[in-house]
């Protein structure tokens, strides 16, 4: 799960310049917007070990979803990294209930 956090850390915070420069959204706005939003996946990655992470990371990616109404692209990311998430979490159950056997 860390890692999908990352990775989309680093795909929102590549979507400032498109949102500035190509659908000219202000700076401030795509900045505060997906800087923070970064950010905060990036906090989360740090904070899984909590059991109250992975439904905050579940929020996270539906935030993550609604910035395609900045730059529309981010549905179809924020989806893909929504679908990410899930498999993530679905994977890791099914390896710690192996590993209970």
């Amino acid at each position: 799960m860390s890692t999908v956090l990352t990775c989309e850390a680093i795909v929102i915070a590549l979507a400032i310049p498109v949102a500035v420069s190509v659908l000219d959204v202000s700076g401030e706005v795509a900045g505060l917007v997906c800087g923070g939003l970064a950010v905060a996946c990036l906090l989360l990655a740090g904070l899984l070990r909590f059991p109250w992470a992975v439904p905050v990371g579940g929020a996270l990616q539906v935030l993550i979803i609604a910035t395609g109404f900045m730059v529309p692209t981010m549905f179809f990311l924020g989806a893909l990294f929504g679908a990410l998430w899930v498999t993530a979490i679905w994977l890791g159950r099914k390896a710690e209930s192996a590993q209970a056997r």
